[in-house]
């Protein structure tokens, strides 16, 4: 197991990309804090299910856009079993809208979760890993992070924050041994997307799938763990500010 005794917090993982890291990072021995904000139901499965595979987990409620909340939640986890060692920054939310119909509220939800909630956990565990002597951190990115779409400029813009947040970061971290990196999901069938893949969208599912030489229109959360399992693991000591793109071959295009 290549996470035994390791403590990981991923935000966002009563679902999606986040439930599917939780688990296999359980699987690999890690205990995990599972969060979520609005669905205690599903944070509560996710648990049980780590649970009657023999894992270890505990599902924390909290607000990851807002420090005040992060703050809390990181200290409850370290109380609770003796620190931190792996951060996946995945919580998000993904609206599809044009450019005249974002609000200044669509766009702060967009920016305050998906990038500013980001950094301020990371910061928020840095004094913790300087006592400890390091940690991990992977950042979820996305493909309209490393690229553009239309009709979601303010997703588009924090996703790319985030790829160069993760560079900044790591040029002033690396030298504590805290690792710094990011994942850019392609086309991923989660909730977050439910409302473009569902009836009514046949068309447009089927033009994704010739979008990608694999001919895969959604990827599974299940591909993404692979990589975070790498780069929450001893493997990657050395990578820092990396963004790794797994979007079954979408960018090769």
């Amino acid at each position: 197991m290549r996470l035994k005794d390791k403590v990981a917090i991923v935000t966002g993982s009563s679902m999606g990309i986040g439930e599917a890291i939780a688990k296999r990072f359980a699987k690999e021995g890690a205990t995990v804090a599972i969060n979520y904000f609005k669905s205690p139901d599903a944070a509560d499965a996710v648990v049980a299910a780590i649970e009657a595979e023999g894992g270890k987990a505990k599902a924390y409620k909290a607000d990851v856009s807002k420090v005040a909340e992060i703050e809390r939640f990181a200290k409850e986890v370290i109380d609770d079993f003796g620190g931190v060692d792996i951060l996946v920054n995945n919580a998000g939310v993904f609206r599809t809208v044009s450019v005249l119909e974002t609000t200044e509220e669509i766009w702060d939800e967009q920016l305050d979760l998906n990038l500013r909630g980001y950094f301020f956990f990371v910061k928020t565990l840095v004094p913790h890993w300087r006592q400890t002597g390091g940690g991990k951190v992977i950042n979820i990115s996305s493909i309209a992070g490393t690229g553009a779409f239309p009709n979601c400029p303010a997703y588009c813009a924090a996703k790319g924050g985030v790829v160069n947040v993760t560079r900044a970061l790591a040029a002033e971290l690396g030298k504590e041994n805290i690792n710094v990196n990011s994942i850019a999901p392609g086309n991923v069938a989660t909730p977050l997307n439910a409302h473009v893949r569902g009836p009514g969208n046949e068309e447009y599912v089927k033009l994704m799938e010739t979008f990608t030489p694999t001919g895969i229109a959604f990827l599974k959360p299940e591909d993404m763990t692979g990589t975070a399992v790498f780069l929450a693991s001893q493997d990657s000591n050395l990578i820092h500010g990396e963004t790794i793109i797994v979007d079954g071959g979408w960018s090769v295009w």
